[in-house]
């Protein structure tokens, strides 16, 4: 009997039998993208969650970045171990944040060594994980002195973009991108970006974002996504 008469009666035999044939073939696999920060990155205070908006249904995205961490506490407290147990296709990682100094020293790292040091760490293991990294400058913060923005990320931005070259990792700029917006908005302008300060203090929070602001950093980093690495862009959908 040839092959594909045999085929045709085993098909017909499950359907007898009240058993679709399709149903028994698996799902195909989602491609799975993580990503790893602080709470610059994380649901609720971050891009992340504006960033997911824009991830097409053929993928599942998870924001696992923790607030208050930095590229070393994520890894002491356990959360990168985690994030590898999700079995990411992609993942994407942004510190620098909780990594500056006064910060304490289970958190603290210096941008001419600690710092790329991890940052080389999350690369190798990532790649040993079978999963590819993407290296995100920090988010800028957007407090501004004197009519001029007012930041002291740079160093550790340019450690990453550093790491980035050294390793042949894709670089999302989101430093020069969020810059270059804050700055064209100004100071009155980055307010409608801003949630309350926590506590209740005064003034608004320029570290953390709110809905408006997750969606306006996130669809940065989906734009660069898309140049930085095509093959991830086509599962990111963009009006």
């Amino acid at each position: 009997m040839r092959l594909s008469r045999r085929l045709l009666l085993m098909g017909a035999g499950a359907m007898a039998a009240g058993i679709n044939p399709s149903a028994a073939a698996p799902a195909p696999k989602l491609l799975r993208v993580v990503l790893v920060g602080d709470s610059t990155v994380a649901v609720t205070s971050g891009w992340g969650t504006g960033f997911m908006r824009y991830v097409s249904e053929s993928a599942v995205c998870l924001d696992l970045a923790r607030g208050g961490r930095s590229s070393k506490s994520f890894i002491d407290e356990g959360h990168w171990k985690n994030a590898l147990a999700e079995h990411p296709d992609y993942v994407l990682i942004q510190f620098g944040h909780n990594d500056q100094p006064g910060k304490g020293p289970e958190r603290e790292t210096d941008p001419a060594t600690t710092f790329p040091d991890y940052l080389r760490r999350y690369v190798d293991e990532a790649r040993a994980a079978g999963a590819k990294p993407i290296l995100v400058t920090s988010l800028t913060r957007r407090t501004f002195r004197d009519g001029k923005l007012a930041d002291s990320l740079g160093p550790y931005a340019e450690a990453t973009r550093k790491v980035a070259a050294e390793k042949g990792v894709p670089l999302i700029d989101l430093y020069a991108r969020s810059t270059e917006l804050v700055e064209k908005l100004g100071s009155k302008g980055v307010e409608e970006l801003e949630p309350p300060n926590p506590d209740g203090k005064p003034g608004l929070d320029h570290t953390h974002l709110n809905a408006r602001g997750a969606d306006v950093f996130g669809r940065l980093v989906a734009e660069e996504l898309r140049k930085v690495e095509p093959t991830l862009g086509k599962y990111v959908r963009l009006p």
